[in-house]
């Protein structure tokens, strides 16, 4: 093999050069996006939300919110955020570029987490202490219907088609179906000990449920709204009590499923079209939830005990960052700097 400085110089291969301009032009452009998104953070302890640079992992920002910060969420535009205070009985919109207050919610009691429907017009939000689900309508900050649901609802999910909404409740161990349409409850599917998050695939067909307790994940048929696998976790090490799932994230290619272990400080990495553990990330301490970037190459996770967030490189699935917040970090939602619709969401967190 000839020695590299005996092949031609590039600048004696113009027929080449435009196209080496061009594809390095492309890469260029697909690797841009990881460094060009903002990460907001619920620090329940704090009533903060802390901003992150996904270009430099700084902290450019922190803001004021209400008492116990949890469930966040961007709207479509990417201009307004929405926080669950707690604490505070609201959920508040939250200009993003400023953090100012725009406007506080009537969301029930104790509002835990909560969903945005796909037309971004109605966020469903579960009230733990009153067994309730509130429905209201984003524009005209009304209550549209309370609707009754298991003991202690906690996890909020809205089909991709906008047609079902479902809650968790903790006490009950339910997942409670929620006709959007009517706004009725319509069915109840049994799961395991305290579910706390629901995903649906990007596909609609699919809902998985994290029970913390049972130390499993529900992967639930909607059409018939059946449990049809349930995924264990075994860490070598690590006692079986310590694995409590809690967070969930799915990737849009139906690829990978990410799920947050509570104290077993790690993430799980499942096979989402096998259904079987592949992988467990280390993170920091006592996990909650995670969030993926809109390009999906990075997940995000809210680490509550040590008080900082993890940065996880999807391709090759390792930790490659930690970012201190505040105190007890809880959910996290991504959004483009430009301010586009964002992707992502964690929105749960611990008692």
């Amino acid at each position: 093999m000839r020695h590299p400085s005996h092949r031609r110089p590039w600048h004696r291969l113009p027929a080449l050069a435009p196209a080496v301009a061009a594809l390095a032009f492309a890469v260029a452009l697909r690797v841009a996006p990881a460094g060009a998104d903002e990460i907001f953070v619920t620090n329940e302890r704090d009533n903060t939300v802390s901003v992150i640079d996904s270009a430099t992992y700084a902290v450019t920002r922190t803001f004021p919110v209400g008492r116990r910060p949890r469930g966040v969420v961007f709207a479509r535009d990417g201009k307004r955020l929405f926080v669950c205070a707690s604490d505070s009985d609201t959920v508040q919109v939250i200009d993003a570029d400023s953090g100012k207050t725009l406007a506080d919610l009537p969301s029930g009691e104790d509002p835990e987490q909560f969903a945005l429907s796909p037309d971004g017009r109605t966020l469903f939000i579960a009230n733990e202490n009153n067994a309730t689900t509130t429905v209201v309508d984003v524009e005209s900050r009304s209550v549209k219907a309370q609707i009754d649901v298991g003991i202690e609802p906690e996890g909020m999910a809205v089909s991709p088609d906008g047609k079902i909404a479902v809650t968790t409740s903790e006490t009950t161990n339910m997942v409670h179906w929620i006709d959007v349409a009517t706004l009725t409850a319509i069915d109840a599917t049994p799961v395991d000990q305290r579910p706390r998050h629901a995903e649906f695939s990007k596909d609609g067909k699919t809902l998985w449920v994290s029970s913390e307790i049972g130390g499993t994940v529900a992967v639930i048929d909607v059409a018939t709204r059946t449990v049809t696998r349930t995924i264990h976790f075994e860490i070598r090490g690590v006692a079986s009590d310590r694995i409590q799932p809690v967070g969930i994230s799915l990737t849009d290619d139906g690829r990978l499923a990410f799920v947050a272990l509570g104290p077993s400080d790690r993430v799980a990495v499942v096979d989402a079209r096998t259904f079987q553990v592949t992988n467990y990330i280390l993170v920091g301490r006592r996990v909650w939830h995670t969030a993926l970037t809109p390009e999906q190459d990075r997940l995000v996770t809210t680490n509550g005990v040590s008080g900082d967030v993890t940065i996880i490189d999807v391709p090759s699935l390792k930790a490659i960052r930690t970012v201190k917040v505040g105190r007890f970090p809880w959910g996290a939602a991504i959004r483009p700097v430009a301010g586009a619709a964002p992707a992502g969401e964690a929105a749960a967190g611990p008692k």
